[in-house]
């Protein structure tokens, strides 16, 4: 007899991490095994993404590539993103695919694994049920562990009504974990010696809502601070312009496991496209709130994403965004190049903006960005930052500071060898465009 063995490839969003990690979970408490390479696997499951057409491409690439090697005894299973929004395109797309697990849907893997295992399915796809699935069920951790550091998913989808975004379509409206299980994984993460926790939802600022709660995330962190005071950082990625409360501020400045790093995707800074986009257009309170968070917190951390390219973008318009974001002087800035998205509200604008422009007015901002970035990274220099070591070789540690989410910030090279996973003070010696190196502080 075989020995129940999975392999499990994740992509897309840190989101997309936690949801695969709570798969794993499900299918080893019920007797599989996961192996690192495809060919040794009973079950082949690929856990998609499908926000924009990059994403889309590169998820059905990866099927195509474990269809075309798939074996007889083999089972290949699509699910995440990818089919709730694009099911059919898979089927086409395909050849060989034996399930189909929406992204809501996730709990019922083992379901569709015995399923598919007990043979003649009722059609050479066998998808499970419409029914609403419980994505907060009790005993199934919603973290993801990479080092010391952990993602804790405190909400999914999202009630924002963004034109350019598929997450409604693809999520359903915002959904808040309840606050006591929240609490608890926090401290078994603890338990686990986690040094960093990285709170993610699609709007982490409008956790709880759904729940009732006034200043939700505010008060979750304060109890993740009192029943877990032993993981040194609590870190807070997109939050939603208008939602950063007076509350929120003042609860992140008064504790010093919060990271004063805020991650803030404000997408434009002109009120006409932010308008056509259906986001806040009140860049007054941008402005008001930024100055207030920093005079809180002097050493704040500000990231921020921005759209180009957004049908009717003039040049005046892109010059006000590039001018913004010269002012503000943001730690840290992603850029993104517009997609017209199927189903979602901007769908009836199409795309005229042509390619060219789109990756012009992207270059333009990231060559701004990147002397503000080097700028705000000379001035570390002299200076010692805790760093979270995430790995060593040949004598060189590297990690991140509380400037540097997973994933997506700079890193710190460090000279000398320090303990993975552990916080260490380093002096700050050099500087790059994105990152800092330093050696271990005496």
């Amino acid at each position: 007899k075989r020995r129940k063995t999975y392999y499990l490839l994740s992509l897309g969003c840190a989101k997309n991490t936690v949801d695969a990690d709570s798969m794993a979970y499900l299918l080893e408490g019920s007797g599989y095994y996961p192996v690192q390479k495809p060919a040794r696997a009973d079950v082949l499951i690929v856990n998609t993404c499908g926000f924009i057409q990059p994403a889309v491409e590169e998820s059905l690439e990866a099927l195509e590539n474990l269809a075309r090697r798939k074996q007889p005894h083999q089972y290949l299973i699509a699910s995440g993103c990818l089919p709730q929004r694009y099911r059919q395109v898979i089927l086409e797309r395909v050849s060989n695919i034996d399930g189909i697990l929406r992204t809501q849907h996730w709990t019922s893997i083992v379901d569709l694994v015995e399923g598919l295992r007990k043979g003649n399915p009722p059609s050479p796809l066998y998808d499970l049920p419409e029914a609403p699935a419980d994505i907060w069920r009790a005993g199934i951790p919603r973290s993801a562990l990479q080092g010391g550091s952990a993602y804790l998913k405190i909400a999914d989808g999202c009630r924002r009504p963004c034109a350019f975004c598929a997450i409604p379509v693809i999520k359903g409206t915002a959904r808040s974990r309840p606050l006591a299980d929240i609490v608890a994984e926090g401290r078994a993460l603890q338990n686990q010696n986690i040094r960093e926790l990285v709170l993610i939802g699609q709007d982490t600022t409008d956790y709880g809502h759904d729940l009732g709660m006034k200043d939700g995330l505010a008060t979750l962190l304060e109890a993740l601070t009192h029943a877990a005071p032993e993981i040194a950082w609590l870190r807070i990625l997109y939050a939603y312009p208008g939602c950063v409360t007076d509350r929120l501020i003042e609860v992140m400045a008064n504790h010093a496991q919060i990271l004063p790093y805020l991650d803030i995707p404000l997408q434009h800074a002109h009120p006409a496209v932010l308008r056509s986009m259906k986001r806040p257009t009140n860049m007054d309170w941008v402005h008001q709130t930024l100055q207030k968070m920093r005079s809180a917190m002097p050493n704040l951390a500000l990231r921020s994403t921005f759209i180009v390219g957004y049908p009717g973008e003039n040049e005046a318009e892109f010059q006000t965004l590039l001018d913004f974001i010269g002012e503000i002087q943001f730690d840290r800035v992603g850029v993104f190049p517009y997609f017209a998205e199927a189903g979602t509200a901007s769908e009836r604008l199409g795309d005229p903006l042509p390619p060219a422009v789109k990756a012009e007015r992207v270059q333009r901002i990231m060559q701004v960005q990147q002397a503000i970035s080097l700028k705000r990274n000379q001035e570390f220099i002299g200076k010692t930052l805790d760093v979270l070591i995430e790995g060593c070789e040949q004598g060189i540690s590297v990690g991140r500071s509380y400037r540097d989410a997973p994933e997506i910030d700079g890193l710190v090279f460090v000279e000398g060898k320090a303990p993975v996973g552990g916080i260490v003070p380093v002096t700050i010696t050099g500087v790059m465009t994105y990152d800092l190196a330093g050696k271990l502080a005496a």
